[in-house]
Parts: C-alpha cells; structure tokens; sequence
C-alpha cells in the first residue's frame, strides 16, 4: 500500500515535469493530425471515385447484356416518355389543377386591389353625398361627445 502511495506522489510530478517539456510534441502532434486527416480525407474521395467508376463499368456491362437479348429475340428498347406527354394527362384529368405560387400570388394581390376600391363609391352622386354629409357628421360626433365630457 505504501509503494502505491508513492508512486501516486511521484507520478503527478513527473507527469507535471513532461507537461512542461511536452509543449512541442503536441504541437507535431496536431500538424500530424491535420496530415493525416488530409489524409483520410483523399484515401476516402479516391475510394469513391473507384466505386464510381465500378458502377458504370458494371451499368455498361449490363447494357452490352440487354442488348445481345434484345437482338437475340428482336425487342425494341423502351424510351422513356417526356415530359410533354405527362402534361397531356393533366388536360384530360378531371380534377382541377394546382395553381403554382405565381398564381397565387397574383389572385391575392387582385382581391387586395378590389378590397380598397370597393370602400370607395362608384357613382360621383354618392361621393357629393358622402362628402356633404361629412361635416355634420362631425359636428353630431362632437356634440355628443362634449355632452358625455364635463369640466371641473
């Protein structure tokens, strides 16, 4: 028990006396570090490119396949529909067709516009009318108003 004692009492000065000195490994340590994750990083993008390149080695193997069947038995190769053609589908679909938002945000400022024309009056008589009444409007408002306020 006394030797383990000891040794605890020693080691943490020997570990402060390497902490001391120890500065500039760990300074190689982290220039190491950033090397060899360039590293990885580099073993990591070529390890894909590889695999890329497997992929379309095989994809062309497998075509090379189809096409000696499709001689063999006399096929045709599918090709693919365009767009357009899907757009043909939507002409005769019965439901109705999602506005984009371009759309949508032209209707929007369309009801916006009716909105403030509408609090006005179409007609010039209604607008003499709205404008002759206004001062009495006014005056009855504030009549009112003195009549509710009193002063002391």
């Amino acid at each position: 028990m006394a030797a383990f004692i000891a040794k605890q009492m020693v080691g943490d000065q020997l570990k402060s006396v390497k902490a001391m000195g120890g500065d500039e490994g760990e300074k190689e340590g982290n220039e190491n570090a950033e090397e060899e994750a360039a590293a990885i990083e580099e073993a990591r993008r070529e390890a894909e490119e590889r695999r890329k390149e497997k992929h379309r080695k095989m994809e062309e193997e497998r075509e090379e396949m189809r096409q000696t069947i499709r001689d063999k038995y006399g096929l045709k190769k599918k090709v693919k529909e365009e767009p357009e053609a899907e757009a043909d589908l939507d002409e005769g679909r019965v439901g109705r067709k999602k506005k984009t938002k371009e759309e949508l945000a032209a209707e929007a400022n369309e009801e916006e516009d009716d909105d403030e024309f509408a609090k006005f009056p179409t007609d010039l008589s209604d607008l003499t009318t709205k404008v002759s009444e206004l001062p009495q409007k006014m005056a009855a408002s504030v009549g009112e108003v003195t009549e509710k306020c009193s002063l002391q």
